[in-house]
Order: C-alpha cells, then sequence, then structure tokens
C-alpha cells in the first residue's frame, strides 16, 4: 500500500513540474514575471492533481509542491529564497527575483478568518520592509466549502494577491 501511494505521489508531482513547464511561455510578458498568472495557473493545476487528496497536509509539503511548479518558469532567468531573514529577524516564506524584479510569496495553511488576516498583516510588513506594493499569499485550505481562486485585495497602498487551493 505504502509503495503504491509513493509511486502515485511521484506520478502527481512530475504531473505539477510538466504542467509549468508546458505553461512556462505564458508567463513572462515583455521581460517581466506575472506572479499573479503563475498563481492563477498553480491553482488551477494543483485543484486538478491534488483536488481529492487527504487533508493530512503541513504547509512545508505545499511550500515543495509551489516551488516545484515555479521552477521550470523561473530557471535560468531568476531565483527564489526560502525564509529570507529580514533584519528585524523575521523569515518571509518566499522571495522570488526575476530579472532584478522581486515578489514576496507568504504561504499558508488555512485555519480560519483570523489567521489570514494576520498572514495578510504580515505579508504587508514584509511589503513595507522590501518597499514593494504588491504581495503574494497562497493558502492550502481543506475545508469543504473553500472557495478555490485567486483575488486581489487592497490594504492602505498595498495590494496582495490571495491564491486559495
Amino acid at each position: 500500500m505504502l509503495d503504491e501511494r509513493n509511486t502515485l505521489f511521484e506520478s502527481l508531482v512530475n504531473k505539477l513540474y510538466d504542467a509549468a513547464a508546458i505553461d512556462k511561455n505564458q508567463f513572462v510578458h515583455d521581460g517581466h514575471l506575472d506572479m499573479t498568472l503563475v498563481l492563477e495557473k498553480f491553482v488551477k493545476h494543483f485543484h486538478e492533481l491534488y483536488g481529492n487528496e487527504e487533508p493530512a497536509f503541513l504547509e512545508e509539503v505545499g511550500r515543495r509542491y509551489f516551488l516545484l511548479y515555479l521552477k521550470p518558469i523561473i530557471n535560468g532567468v531568476g531565483n527564489y529564497y526560502i525564509e529570507a531573514e529580514t533584519r528585524n529577524r523575521e523569515r518571509t516564506d518566499v522571495i522570488v527575483d526575476y530579472r532584478g524584479e522581486q515578489f514576496v510569496v507568504e504561504l499558508k495553511i488555512w485555519r480560519s478568518e483570523a489567521y489570514n488576516t494576520r498572514g495578510e498583516k504580515l505579508l504587508t510588513d514584509y511589503l513595507d520592509y522590501y518597499q514593494l506594493k504588491k504581495g503574494y499569499m497562497l493558502s492550502f485550505n481543506f475545508n469543504q466549502k473553500k472557495e478555490i481562486g485567486i483575488k486581489e485585495i487592497t490594504l492602505g497602498d498595498e495590494v496582495l494577491v490571495e491564491a486559495v487551493v
């Protein structure tokens, strides 16, 4: 049973990577990475591949899936950093550098609306630190009544793109 589960897992991981590689050319416009589109497509592919999986899921695994999806998109042109430390000793989840542009991505397991609001506040703090006006949050939500998809919200003068899978 465990071998069968591992084989299924590997197959799904390969499909996620392949989906990003196939879509790679869609994500860059005039030399700029469209991180919003990256999240939109990630949500779509993740839901197609993992939508029926068990909710026993850790944030670390979600990060691996997202980075696996991101890798063929930025490969050779950009980099990402995991848990980059700020001067005030906080740690961002993922920072993507692509041709001189930075994208801050906060990854969360959905626990509650209050927890989500704290994540948004944390992301705006990171945006202030890096002097950016747009940030990204990817939430892994295992509630039965979840709304998967992507939305933009404005907090002050900053825009947060929130994706839910």
